[in-house]
């Protein structure tokens, strides 16, 4: 989050390969500290939370990959372009799990290579490929990536960052951005983000509370319903390349919104099947504030657990566990696959209009500020889903997130004809 508009700054005036390498072997350096975490006698949980946000600094170089592309692409190109960036992301979420699933194999002591007092095990081998990677991609910057740029009809224009120009180079274009479009999109890239933060913090304790599940069941069948939902984003955003052209951006961003609220509205229980719920910890006079009829009728329907294993089911301390009917299996997966499907839709959508809107200008600064409010929201996301799904249950979490969603809309709708390109605005290109 504060990453992002350094970065998109210092791309707007010096070559992109610069803030780009930078942020690169900012990850790099991390990943290899937090390899070596181990090593110093005292203070390790420092080492290893700045190596973290160390990590999360470089990443804030999508704010220059995005306006890389938004320069380098006409508007024809736009979407496909950023739709392909969006499916390697994904693709990326997808890998990096399994890889992670590989490395266990090498187990917790793993190899010690004593000359540079590097342990590889299955805690250090993700970092350390992680490093190799970042190594990998500095060398193809320095090799392949080369400053292009062009206006929205894919005329090349002379670089503002850049010292090489050409004879046949036509200057940028000026005019006025429309501001309120920016502001419009940074809040609707906001609350997409914000929406799929908090689905994808809640899938652990929801499936706990509500089928039973233990942490290592819930941990396992929740990062394979994670990893299928990147598999359908890669789908989408190859999908969205050719919806994009018949029926426009803007419709599928509206399409995506009306699928992620459909997908929270059938996760809102009903029905009268209550959850297990999870008595282990009960204490006297621990029992929240309910009927004496209603403990009764949850204790008929829940027998006790077996003090051996780890105790499942709703917890007895969420009272909301006694009268919400609990969400069933099926409910779950077809709310997934619809946000699933919303999310990627809207994700590219959004950031596909908005450099649009910004036009051939560099967009370093405004593509940091749109890549800092993701950041943001990934941030606020999970702690409002966790603190209002932990007080008040799933029917009040989700039917404010519905809510939510329907003001989304409604903001997409006020500022819709305003989400237009640059020079479909100014007159200069027809829609």
């Amino acid at each position: 989050m504060v990453a992002s508009p350094i970065f998109g700054l210092w791309s707007n005036y010096r070559p992109r390969k610069e803030p780009l390498i930078v942020s690169i072997f900012i990850s790099v350096a991390a990943n290899c500290l937090y390899a070596y975490v181990h090593v110093p006698a005292s203070h390790n949980k420092y080492y290893m939370l700045a190596a973290r946000g160390l990590v999360g600094f470089g990443a804030g170089n999508v704010a220059v990959i995005r306006s890389y592309i938004a320069g380098a692409t006409s508007l024809q190109e736009r979407t496909s372009s950023m739709a392909n960036t969006s499916a390697c992301q994904a693709l990326g979420f997808i890998l990096g799990p399994v890889f992670q699933t590989c490395f266990a194999l090498i187990g917790e002591k793993g190899v010690m290579w004593d000359v540079i007092k590097l342990q590889i095990n299955m805690y250090t081998a993700p970092v350390l490929l992680g490093a190799f990677l970042g190594i990998l991609n500095i060398i193809l910057i320095l090799t392949v990536l080369r400053e292009h740029r062009v206006d929205d009809s894919g005329r090349q224009c002379k670089n503002i960052n850049f010292e090489e120009a050409s004879t046949d180079e036509v200057q940028v274009p000026q005019g006025n951005i429309d501001q309120v479009a920016v502001v419009a999109t940074n809040v609707l890239f906001f609350v997409i983000l914000f929406i799929f933060a908090l689905f994808e913090t809640i899938v652990t304790p929801l499936t706990m509370d509500m089928y039973a599940w233990t942490r290592e069941q819930a941990v396992l069948y929740g990062g394979i319903i994670l990893a299928a939902l990147g598999v359908e984003a890669v789908i989408i955003f190859m999908g969205i390349k050719l919806l994009s052209k018949k029926i426009g951006e803007r419709a599928l961003l509206l399409g995506g919104l009306i699928i992620i609220w459909v997908g929270f509205f059938v996760l809102l229980p009903w029905g009268n099947q209550f959850p297990k719920i999870q008595w282990k910890d009960l204490h006297n006079n621990s029992i929240p504030n309910t009927t004496f009829g209603e403990v009764i009728i949850t204790l008929w329907k829940s027998p006790r657990e077996d003090h051996s294993e780890e105790p499942t089911g709703c917890p007895v301390e969420q009272a909301w566990c006694l009268y919400t009917p609990m969400i069933h299996l099926a409910q779950f997966l077809i709310s997934a696959v619809l946000v699933g499907i919303g999310y990627p839709s809207c994700s590219v959508m959004s950031y596909t209009l908005y450099s649009k809107i910004l036009g051939p200008n560099p967009q370093g600064v405004y593509m940091g500020w749109l890549t800092a409010s993701g950041s943001a929201a990934r941030i606020l996301g999970p702690v409002f889903i966790s603190q209002v799904y932990t007080a008040w249950g799933p029917r009040w979490a989700f039917s404010l997130v519905c809510g939510m969603v329907v003001l989304t809309i409604t903001l997409l709708g006020v500022v819709y004809r305003r989400l237009i390109a640059f020079s479909v605005r100014h007159g200069r290109i027809q829609e």
